[in-house]
């Protein structure tokens, strides 16, 4: 009994190493591959092409649904999974550009009709410099918000960047970033060195631009330009930008 009970058990384990060969031997060297890594570049990213409407792109499913910037009529979308919009700094975008486009009214209002010569008296003498010191605040007030609303396109524009996503102006995408680990189809992306850069584009038109941008031409794509940031040692944001394109 005891050698018949040994030798069953060693049957049972044959049949299931040879089992377990059998199914292995059976599966596709396909199904564990990595998928090929999605390329950046002319023909857009994730389903997304340059130049289309916003309705169409939000329809595919790969952006988020609400925006986390409308600051100069422009719509700033994250990909699906990024980053939530942010209410408190939309509310002081909102505020800034309202708070801009107030002042530099009223101060182009005041340029067009130039104050009165003071009279001569006193009294007329008095009132033309308050209103003169009164004018010298309110242009200094709008140059004010104006360095204040250009310090919040800034700070937008580098949020969009370094997530990625999507902006959208009055005629359809004006502006595709890619998100971290994202590449073009030379292997340039967000950390690629400034010599990486320059060795896969230099022969492709890359110029060098301010604030550490480099840029060239999207090939088949008129209009179009790649966009680099470099922070640096290193590429610090990859996007494809219509520089033409209007927010409203």
């Amino acid at each position: 009994m005891t050698r018949r009970r040994l030798t069953g058990v060693v049957l049972v384990a044959t049949v299931v190493v040879i089992g377990g060969v059998a199914c292995s031997s059976g599966s596709s060297p396909d199904a564990a591959a990595p998928a090929t890594p999605e390329v950046f570049g002319p023909a857009g990213y994730r389903g997304l092409t340059l130049g289309m409407a916003k309705d169409a792109a939000l329809a595919g499913g790969k952006l988020a649904t609400a925006p986390t910037s409308t600051l100069d009529g422009c719509a700033d979308f994250s990909y699906t999974g990024g980053p939530a919009p942010d209410p408190v700094r939309m509310k002081a975008e909102a505020d800034a550009e309202t708070k801009a486009k107030e002042l530099n009214k009223k101060a182009d209002e005041l340029q067009a009709d130039p104050e009165p010569k003071p009279g001569a008296s006193a009294e007329e003498s008095a009132k033309a410099a308050e209103k003169s010191a009164a004018d010298t605040r309110l242009f200094a007030d709008a140059a004010q918000a104006s360095a204040d609303l250009a310090g919040k396109r800034e700070e937008r524009d580098k949020a969009f960047v370094a997530a990625g996503g999507a902006s959208f102006g009055k005629d359809g995408l004006r502006e595709l970033a890619a998100p971290p680990g994202a590449k073009t189809a030379e292997g340039v992306g967000a950390g690629s060195s400034p010599a990486e850069l320059k060795a896969a584009y230099d022969a492709k038109g890359l110029k060098a631009g301010d604030n550490g941008r480099f840029q060239m031409p999207v090939d088949g794509k008129p209009g179009w330009v790649f966009e680099f940031t470099v922070n640096g040692d290193k590429v610090g944001s990859v996007s494809m930008i219509d520089p033409k394109a209007k927010c409203s």
